[in-house]
């Protein structure tokens, strides 16, 4: 096969005049009919709007043709190369299961951990505190209608874990060079989501489809031999000679369990759970992470920013503009947007009683009137003791109570004209929230302190720069954003083994990944490990 890079296409949503014209430009950059090809796939696809308001398609294409390695060789145009497809290779277990191996934990880590122990026929035993994702739906609809919440079953806990009431968002800055990534993103279409998550610069599934392809994942879990336990929590572990041998469960499946191996996948707001571990001597401590808050502005007002004033005449149909930004102030804190949903609804994300924390979602077209991003600042040890992960969480855990508080249980919200000004808004203006929970208007100021209110907003001052209209008075605030990542590390070695010999720390939870890409990817290096040590155990 035959790669070829940066191929511009102009944007137009008709596919058989896309593959036309990418056929017609691959051949003429290698020189060779349209003819000559035998297959032409799309490896990679972006919007380049750099030269708005013309936009292209920049593609990257595999090629098959007859004489590859001729065409090569007078070709010396550095778009052209030859392709070397890497293809994950599924590790397999030698020996005969006698094994009770667990899992904790159904999200994107424990899920395609899961599913590696299961092919490799080692029937793992998920367990999950949350519900199936059927039930867990109805469950966070209710909390967001009626304001009850089961705090088991929610935004955070349940099959899927906390990316599934998100975006969906695929995007990671992991270095793969075992085809994980590709096995991660073919897993996901064989099992529902859309093709063009394989190639697209920043792929996502959305919510409403992202359901059903957890649900698919359980059954290809299950059809291998592995075994789901939900609403039942992981209460206890009990070890001796360092390791674990038997574990405590409560809830639907409840008692005492042998266990000769653990994936701990817990994600990054099991707090009752680290504190057991911690508790148990399991090593851990705080780390840097970062809060803030949501900025909501209208979709088309991005769109215009970044695509051209005259997108939707030019471009009908074109996907809702995404955008990152960053800051690095004088302070020695940084400002960044964290999980941007275009399109997308604002939701209340809370997982504990009298606590309030927001999160960022979007369905698969992406068709809400509104965007919306965190702007997070990062907090470690200027803000608490990091090397004591309890203080961690308290720090979250306190940011949620003033939420709550100050919404009287609502999401509090704020123009961003009034949060500069100290002062509560008493109207919307243009961003009117856009509907899945109830708002409250409050002054945000009082989540944070001076440092961090001034972090945020020197940082969306500088954004407004880099973004027309960012910094708009009427850009609407809410809070508070504070599940961005763990506040703890539970630590493991290069063999992914905690201080505890049968114990295997992995994903978001853990410390060790930051999205539903990286969390998937590590739970099957987690797998990889624990088979290795199963090896090495049993030839011991």
């Amino acid at each position: 096969m035959i790669i070829i890079r940066d191929i511009k296409v102009k944007l137009n949503n008709d596919s058989t005049y896309q593959h036309e014209l990418l056929l017609k430009k691959s051949a003429s950059l290698m020189r060779i009919k349209p003819t000559d090809i035998i297959e032409i796939n799309i490896l990679k696809r972006s919007i380049d709007a750099r030269k708005k308001p013309e936009l292209f398609y920049n593609y990257q294409v595999l090629v098959k043709t007859n004489n590859e390695d001729s065409i090569l060789k007078k070709n010396k145009n550095n778009k052209i190369a030859k392709y070397k497809e890497v293809v994950y290779n599924e590790p397999k277990f030698k020996g005969k299961n006698e094994n009770d191996i667990y899992i904790i934990g159904a999200g994107p880590a424990g899920l395609f951990c899961g599913l590696i122990l299961a092919k490799a026929g080692l029937n793992p035993i998920i367990v999950e505190r949350g519900s199936s994702v059927e039930k867990r739906k109805t469950d966070v609809i209710d909390f967001w209608n009626t304001g009850k919440l089961n705090p088991d079953s929610n935004v955070q806990f349940g099959e899927g874990g906390a990316g599934t009431f998100s975006d969906g968002k695929l995007n990671t800055l992991v270095k793969d060079k075992m085809g994980r990534n590709r096995y991660v993103l073919e897993t996901f279409v064989a099992n529902g989501a859309n093709k063009d998550i394989l190639y697209d610069a920043k792929p996502h599934i959305g919510t409403d489809i992202l359901v059903d392809v957890i649900h698919n994942m359980r059954e290809e879990i299950i059809k291998y031999g592995g075994k789901f336990l939900f609403d039942t929590k992981l209460e206890e572990i009990n070890y001796k000679f360092n390791k674990i041998d038997s574990i405590r469960l409560s809830g639907a499946k409840e008692g005492i369990f042998n266990c000769d191996y653990i994936c701990l996948a817990i994600g990054h707001s099991a707090r009752d759970t680290f504190k057991m571990l911690y508790d148990s001597n399991v090593n851990m401590t705080g780390k840097q992470f970062a809060v803030g808050l949501r900025i909501e502005h209208l979709q088309d007002e991005i769109n215009k920013v970044q695509y051209g004033f005259n997108y939707k005449e030019e471009y009908e149909g074109i996907e809702p503009c995404a955008y990152k930004v960053t800051a690095n102030l004088d302070n020695g804190r940084g400002v960044f947007s964290f999980c941007m949903c275009p399109g997308g609804y604002v939701i209340n994300a809370s997982s504990e009683e009298g606590m309030l924390a927001i999160n960022g979602m979007s369905d698969n077209a992406r068709d809400s009137i509104n965007s919306n991003s965190a702007i997070i600042v990062t907090v470690g040890e200027k803000d608490f003791d990091i090397n004591n992960p309890m203080a961690a969480i308290e720090f979250q855990r306190e940011l949620e109570r003033k939420a709550y508080k100050i919404g009287k249980g609502n999401i509090p919200v704020q123009l961003y004209r009034d949060y500069k000004n100290n002062t509560i808004s008493d109207k919307l203006g243009s961003v009117k929230p856009v509907g899945k929970c109830k708002t409250s208007f409050a002054n945000l100021r009082e989540l944070f302190s001076d440092d961090i209110n001034n972090s945020l907003i020197e940082g969306i001052e500088e954004f407004g720069r880099k973004i027309q209209g960012f910094d708009n008075d009427d850009a609407l605030l809410s809070g508070v954003e504070s599940r961005t990542s763990s506040p703890v590390r539970i630590l493991r070695s290069k063999e992914m083994i905690s201080n505890i010999d049968n114990l295997f720390p992995c994903g978001e939870g853990a410390g060790y990944a930051g999205g539903i890409m990286s969390a998937a990817m590590d739970g099957m290096k987690v797998a990889e490990a624990m088979i290795d040590k199963m090896h090495y155990d049993i030839n011991s």
